[in-house]
């Protein structure tokens, strides 16, 4: 337990790493005291010790390294720390004449600046470089940006100071063996002479850094290309690093509409874990550059979250906005009171609609409109022919804990693994693919515990499986083979789109105008990864499946039955038609579970015991005992809407009709300010709207 917090306090993600820590402090602690004592031999093995661990370190425990900086015992405070030692020893060093210590203490001095003056004109060159924004697939090339200095130069300052001191040590020690003070004195003038070339080298870079165009000219230039663009549709989005998922389900989306689309974004973190898009984007931290920015051509605002930011862009009257969400279901979420800020909220179906209703919100009926869910157009959809698989799949994917510890939230805490042990014991082979919810495990330790149990459950399984020989090993070296390959083909196309040498500013620069060949691309090498990833996997091996690829949808296509939570997981696996499962971990009782939760209408239950679980399996092997097919069907339809049109045409025309109508309250707004102006007509749409006109848009 002890260890486990010290592993959660100092951000250590394996054990082995505290060790680490340990052998960094004792060997502070013995250069210490051999320093003191005039010990060369055992000071020098000590601090070898500790470079060793010190490297390793760095390598291997990253955010270990930084937070040991924010607790003030940082690399810089370990080096000057160690220098300073080296000083002390070398003045109980008895045959050390007042000179070589002068020199030695001059030598000693300049290193223990050199890294203040490097950190100083890093951060200067940064700072310098610094834009206000930084975009995608947008052409400020007449802003004319140089490159950054080379990472070798500015980058990885733990590693360059243990190898100036490790250079020392290695003088100190020659110093040692042969009595002449020359080895240690060469050493300290090598490392001190790297640390001043270093520091030569990036001064013609802080010239170019000092020519960098300012706050103004970079957001005139913005403005500049907004006014050719004269984008229509906004894709708004503001969250946490781990929220990207929200925003990346809608690119495609907004890809494929009619208008001129735009991508804003409010945070830099999410910047880098945006999907390869064609789309322009511009990352606009600051409320107000985004507020000063010319949006005039705007005319509809999507917004995939509700979150304070949005007020930043809610407040521009000649915009229409629409909250869109990133998923339909019956969490508490999902009818927000925030929403009636909006002038729409889209919901994929009729159970949206009725949700607000019963709710009360504040959001009017009249300003509700279905356009279903465009992302599952492609999801295939179940032939009630087909024939079950040899080694059918169980997907579980229960959602996160969300906010508050109500056990309604999520079954991964009370019931997860008592599903997944069951599902484990079936008596005839089944295949468990768990993917949990992106955020598990970030607020409740307890969530956090429930996840790496079920993670043991698995692999314990897969051992037990491979080593009984009854399951052939299939999906083997050559498919291994092809997913390396892939995956090493989809890092080089990261790379590519984001070098290792290039900083903000250079991909701000290099990203000049949308390309499709390259989303199309991207699309194609996930689409063959993913297809690689399953074959390479044998169709008995159970799988724990927590980044964003293989994604959810592929995990759909896999399943033949899903396990999940009251969450968007849910209503959109039910566009596939396959069975499901629900967990009733708040004890609510069948009856009052499925009143209260729209999605369990076709579901089957479970208890936190896992009682149901047999149920599950038989079905899965006898779909005839699936007697939950047409209530799936039906519930379908109330959830997603019809089938046709299809949800990327309503969506589509969704948002045609409503930039349509921006566009008549300007010219109101202009009338009224006008009244010489001859009189407008006023569509009835923009005073009374029923509710079936608006989802027939």
């Amino acid at each position: 337990m002890i260890s486990t917090r010290l592993q959660q306090r100092f951000h250590v993600s394996r054990p082995v790493g505290m060790v680490g820590i340990a052998v960094v402090g004792l060997s502070l602690v013995t250069m210490s005291v051999t320093a003191s004592t005039g010990a060369t031999w055992a000071f020098g093995i000590a601090a070898l010790v500790g470079y060793a661990a010190d490297f390793w370190l760095h390598r291997t425990e990253r955010r270990a390294m930084a937070r040991l900086g924010k607790l003030r015992v940082g690399v810089s405070v370990r080096y000057q720390l160690r220098t300073a030692l080296l000083l002390v020893l070398l003045v109980r060093m008895a045959d050390m004449s007042r000179t070589v210590m002068t020199v030695a203490t001059m030598l000693a001095v300049g290193l223990l600046a050199a890294p203040l003056a490097h950190g100083a004109i890093c951060r200067l060159i940064r700072s310098r470089r610094w834009l206000p924004v930084a975009t995608r697939n947008v052409d400020l090339s007449a802003l004319r940006i140089t490159n950054r200095p080379p990472r070798l130069l500015t980058d990885w300052p733990g590693p360059r100071l243990l190898q100036y001191e490790l250079v020392v040590v290695a003088g100190l020690l020659g110093t040692t063996a042969t009595g002449e003070p020359t080895w240690v004195l060469t050493a300290m003038s090598v490392a001190l002479g790297v640390a001043v070339l270093t520091f030569l080298a990036l001064l013609p870079f802080l010239r170019t850094a000092l020519r960098m165009p300012g706050k103004e000219a970079v957001l005139a230039e913005v403005d500049e290309w907004l006014g050719t663009y004269r984008p229509e549709t906004v894709l708004y989005f503001s969250g946490s690093q781990n929220s990207a998922y929200q925003v990346n389900m809608w690119l495609r989306t907004v890809e494929q509409l009619g208008s001129r689309p735009l991508v804003i974004l409010r945070e830099r973190a999410i910047l880098p874990q945006l999907k390869p898009t064609s789309l322009p984007v511009i990352c606009v931290p600051s409320a107000v550059h985004l507020m000063n920015m010319d949006l005039s051509t705007v005319r509809v605002a999507l917004y995939p979250a509700n979150v304070g930011k949005n007020i930043h862009l809610l407040r521009v009257p000649t915009i229409q906005h629409v909250f869109i969400g990133h998923g339909d279901s019956d969490k508490i979420a999902s009818v927000n009171p925030y929403s009636k800020v909006y002038d729409e909220v889209w919901t994929a179906g009729e159970a949206g609609r009725q949700r607000y209703a019963e709710a009360a919100v504040g959001v009017e009926d009249r300003d509700i409109v279905e356009v279903g869910r465009p992302q599952l157009d492609d999801v295939t959809v179940v032939d009630e022919a087909t024939p079950p698989a040899e080694i059918p799949t169980v997907l579980y994917a229960p959602t996160w804990e969300g906010w508050t510890d109500d056990p309604g939230n999520t079954s991964l805490i009370l019931a997860g693994e008592n599903i997944v042990r069951a599902l484990l014991a079936s008596e005839r082979p089944i295949r468990v693919l768990y993917k949990p919810h992106p955020f598990t495990g970030t607020r409740s330790p307890a969530a956090r515990a429930a996840h790496q149990r079920i993670t043991a459950l698995i692999e314990a399984a897969n051992a037990e499986r491979a080593a009984s020989g009854a399951f052939r090993a299939e999906g083997g070296a050559p498919a291994r083979q092809r997913l390396a390959e892939l995956t090493e083909r989809a890092a080089a196309f990261d790379h590519q789109r984001r070098p290792g040498g290039a900083d903000e500013a250079m991909l701000t620069r290099d990203s000049t105008r949308p390309d499709t060949a390259v989303a199309a691309e991207a699309e194609a090498l996930e689409a063959e990864w993913e297809q690689a990833y399953w074959d390479s996997h044998a169709p008995w091996q159970h799988q724990v499946i927590t980044g964003p690829r293989p994604a959810l949808y592929g995990c759909f296509d896999q399943a033949d039955l899903l396990i999940s939570d009251i969450s968007s997981v849910v209503s959109d696996f039910i566009a596939s038609l396959k069975p499901y499962a629900l967990t009733d971990t708040a004890e609510l009782g069948e009856a009052e579970f499925r009143r209260q939760n729209t999605a369990a209408g076709a579901a089957y239950l479970l208890t936190s015991e896992a009682k149901g679980v047999d149920h599950l399996l038989e079905l899965l092997f006898d779909p005839i005992r699936d007697e939950r097919r047409e209530d799936r069907r039906s519930l379908k339809y109330f959830l997603l809407g019809p089938d046709s049109p299809s949800s990327m045409k309503r969506f589509d025309s969704a948002v045609e009709a409503l930039a349509d109508q921006a566009d008549t309250l300007i010219q109101l707004r202009q009338q009224r300010s006008n009244p010489d102006q001859s009189t407008l007509h006023i569509p009835a749409s923009l005073t009374t709207t029923s509710s079936a006109e608006q989802a027939t848009r």
